[in-house]
């Protein structure tokens, strides 16, 4: 960039600045005063001609150059000064951009607003059935308790199946499902993941988690923080293990694997100010304590580093490492 006439330090069109053309007014003036004084001055007396010729022309070359390096400190002041508005000018840009690219990431749809569409639907369809199953379980009650006055003990028994719950009749969640579900699909194209987060929505224990996990990745998206971006250091299953265990300690610090200064600071000051997040946090940390106590037993090495790879892992890790459940 070409440097501007107009600012501090930059040079004009005949390559002097003003403090250099101040200078050269004021040696000069000095020069003139030096000669005129060397003109009206009487001759010395014999032996110190050769002095005060030293000496006028000390009096004529040192202030001369004391003057120049008054011009060159001033020019260099005025250097460091633009030098220092431009720096501010670009950082003052960097951070409009800034503040305008997370503005639009935060309107952008995520995975995790439509996931959060996912589980609300979940939720709507959770209730509908519940409210049919009580009309109908109702209804079943009624037409028993008309008929009970000729129910012999033999009909009697066949009313043992009324109570029984869709969570219930189920299949049993596989622990490779389980897992994808923790880590939510990947687009919406993810088919195999929505898969899994449908099967483990209809398993209690699975979907307790997965909805608390859903809760704490919202909030979390809110203040610009995704598990996508996080990168956490690997602990090995056996340290997993222990953690499952009950163990705690420095020897576990490792689990509180997330380094991002700014997510952690982020998470921090909304544990302190937010009461939402802070209670959905500390639900969620207890949740998926829990589940890990049942899972650790029966899963492999592989599993429980797959289980520790996922988003909902990942946000365990962020805010267990806030919360200080590592020490």
């Amino acid at each position: 960039m070409a440097p501007d006439p107009r600012k501090p330090g930059s040079a004009s069109g005949s390559g002097l600045t003003g403090s250099d053309l101040t200078a050269l007014g004021v040696a000069a003036a000095w020069v003139v005063i030096v000669v005129l004084l060397m003109l009206l001055l009487p001759a010395a007396p014999d032996g110190f001609g050769g002095l005060q010729w030293l000496v006028l022309g000390m009096a004529l070359i040192v202030p001369l150059g004391l003057i120049w390096m008054a011009a060159a400190l001033t020019r260099t002041r005025d250097a460091v000064a633009a030098d220092q508005h431009h720096l501010l000018a670009t950082i003052d840009a960097l951070r409009t951009t800034l503040t305008a690219e997370r503005k639009a990431r935060a309107n952008a749809p995520t995975v995790e607003a439509k996931l959060n569409e996912i589980a609300h639907t979940a939720r709507q369809t959770e209730k509908t059935l519940a409210t049919f199953a009580t009309t109908r379980a109702g209804a079943a009650k009624s037409k028993v308790g008309i008929a009970s006055a000729a129910m012999t003990p033999q009909d009697d028994q066949q009313t043992l199946a009324l109570g029984t719950q869709d969570d219930d009749t189920a299949p049993p969640l596989s622990r490779g499902d389980f897992i994808r579900a923790l880590n939510f699909p990947d687009t919406e194209k993810d088919v195999a993941g929505f898969d899994a987060l449908r099967r483990a929505l209809k398993d209690r224990t699975a979907r307790q988690l997965v909805q608390a996990a859903q809760d704490v990745l919202t909030l979390l998206s809110q203040d610009g923080i995704y598990m996508d971006d996080l990168i956490p250091d690997r602990a090995r299953p056996e340290v997993w293990r222990r953690f499952a265990g009950g163990e705690r300690g420095r020897a576990l610090a490792g689990l509180g694997g997330i380094r991002d200064r700014s997510s952690l600071a982020l998470s921090a000051g909304r544990m302190r100010e937010d009461t939402i997040f802070r209670d959905a946090a500390h639900h969620f940390l207890r949740l998926f304590d829990k589940t890990l106590v049942t899972f650790e037993p029966e899963a492999t090495d592989e599993e429980i580093a797959a289980l520790t790879d996922t988003r909902t892992a990942r946000a365990f890790m962020l805010l267990g490492r806030v919360t200080g459940t590592f020490d």
